[in-house]
């Protein structure tokens, strides 16, 4: 895409949802940390109920730890891979008690120094609560970065790089949740729905999906 597509591209999902979020349910930072870890390859809809009581329980890393290992699994089992997930919340809340006062750092390399927190976690805790221009590339943006044209590359980092590059200024923090949003309910990894698709003439998917019923259609 020029520098002017991909300005388009932006300016057409910012004018569709001005005000993007993630559709986590937190109530503070420490619990969009929490959130974000049990997030991996687990829905946000199967987050949100997991955590609901949980977060009604826990506010605080201490709080956490008063909580132990096995009544947080308790809580979440109803999440893929729930024991290691309970393992690295419980050791990353060690951590933020003993070493950052209780608080979740607004940095990303101490927070990738965290147990379970790699740097798409990272990336979501930065740019949700504290407003960095943050790329966090999860399998949508890969697809999405990919398949449209705006930020090819082989890795979630070259594709993390790519839009760093070209992701111009008024979209900078906002645009990972417009393009986890566009890959999770219109550029769908099976069939994308490129009838609906306000960016489709933009993109450079050569197989687009132009009728509702699937029949996919080159562009």
């Amino acid at each position: 895409m020029t520098k002017a597509q991909i300005f388009e591209f932006f300016r057409r999902l910012a004018e569709a949802n001005p005000a993007p979020e993630t559709e986590l349910a937190y109530g503070n930072t420490y619990q969009l940390l929490v959130a974000v870890v049990l997030s991996a390859q687990a829905t946000d809809v199967g987050v949100n109920k997991a955590t609901r009581a949980l977060f009604d329980r826990v506010k605080t890393p201490q709080q956490m730890l008063d909580l132990g290992e096995e009544g947080l699994k308790q809580h979440i089992k109803t999440i893929g891979l729930f024991n290691s997930k309970a393992k690295h919340v419980i050791a990353l809340s060690e951590l933020l008690v003993r070493d950052h006062h209780g608080k979740v750092p607004a940095d990303r390399d101490l927070l990738t120094s965290l147990p379970g927190v790699g740097r798409k976690t990272a990336n979501v805790v930065m740019n949700c609560a504290f407003g960095a221009e943050t790329f966090a590339v999860d399998t949508h943006i890969f697809r999405v970065g990919n398949r449209t044209g705006l930020a090819k590359g082989k890795t979630p980092l070259a594709v993390e790089k790519g839009l760093e590059k070209k992701v111009p200024a008024p979209f900078r923090q906002g645009s990972h949740h417009w393009l986890i949003l566009h890959g999770r309910y219109i550029c769908k990894a099976r069939t994308p729905e490129c009838w609906r698709c306000p960016v489709v003439d933009l993109c450079s998917f050569k197989k687009k999906v132009l009728e509702p019923k699937g029949q996919s259609v080159k562009a």
